[in-house]
């Protein structure tokens, strides 16, 4: 069965006096690409969790995030955003001068905005960590693709009968095709003789030619190759293997048919059945957009 492209996976591990958390999530994408975010002492893990994902997942959009709250251990550092302050001296500077106030403006007026320094913490580089981060790195991925996989079955489902639906749709139209060139010839036939009003021409060579122009509306070409896509649709879906842009391509060239179909029977029986089709394909393009 086919597997979807989203997903999510959340695992949680206490680490000394505080609380390790890993996320991953996943949303559509035309190819596989992936990002992970890990504390910057944790940067040599990046590799290794993204080859755990490339393991697992061909297509998506997935997101994996590493957050550490709590802990005690680690180092502690205080940064200040030197461009806030200056732009915080040069409003009081011009603020000063705009309503002609007096006073300095100094360091400890300055210090007193508290949104220009930052205190971080970063967990120091402890292997044991590493190792516990990873293992609930792999845990979550597992999570997300037996996620995926839920998703895609239910997904699976919904395809497979809106594929029965326009394999019915199909059927209808390949029950009414053999009377439509029938019907045409039989039209053709009596407006020529309207037209001639009595006089007479080639019989052969007017039948000739009404076959002819019989023949360029059959679609018995088109229902046999729409009849390949549908079998190799379902074929696909029943593969389990990451297919969303070979059912992508097939449905594209199942359009292709139906509009050719619709164009050339000029029945408005088919025509109706048509409009049924190309909406149902439309549905399931939108559905196969969510397949890995």
């Amino acid at each position: 069965m086919i597997t979807s492209m989203t997903g999510f996976g959340r695992r949680q591990a206490p680490w000394l006096e505080g609380t390790i958390t890993v996320e991953a999530r996943s949303v559509n994408h035309r190819f596989l690409e992936i990002v992970v975010r890990l504390p910057k002492s944790m940067g040599a893990l990046e590799n290794r969790l993204k080859k755990a994902i490339q393991g697992h997942c061909a297509r998506g959009r997935i997101e994996l995030t590493v957050s550490i709250q709590g802990t005690q251990e680690g180092t502690r550092s205080l940064h200040l955003d030197g461009e806030m302050a200056k732009q915080y001296h040069d409003a009081l500077r011009s603020l000063q001068r705009r309503l002609r106030l007096g006073g300095t403006i100094d360091l400890r007026l300055v210090a007193g905005f508290r949104d220009l320094f930052v205190l971080s913490e970063q967990p120091a580089n402890d292997p044991k960590l590493e190792k516990l981060i990873e293992r609930l790195g792999k845990q979550v991925i597992k999570d997300l693709v037996t996620m995926r996989k839920k998703e895609g079955q239910l997904l699976g489902e919904d395809i497979l009968n809106r594929l029965k639906t326009i394999d019915g749709l199909k059927g209808e139209i390949a029950k009414r095709a053999p009377s439509v060139s029938q019907e045409l010839f039989a039209r053709m036939k009596e407006r020529v003789q309207q037209l001639l009003n009595g006089h007479t021409l080639d019989s052969q060579r007017l039948y000739q030619e009404l076959a002819i122009y019989a023949d360029r509306t059959d679609i018995t070409e088109e229902l046999v190759r729409l009849n390949a896509h549908v079998v190799q649709f379902r074929q696909m879906v029943d593969r389990g293997q990451p297919v969303g842009k070979t059912l992508d391509f097939l449905i594209q060239e199942m359009g292709r048919e139906v509009n050719t179909i619709g164009s050339k029977s000029g029945d408005i029986l088919i025509t109706r059945v048509v409009v049924q089709m190309k909406a149902e394909l439309e549905r399931l393009r939108e559905q196969v957009q969510n397949v890995e």
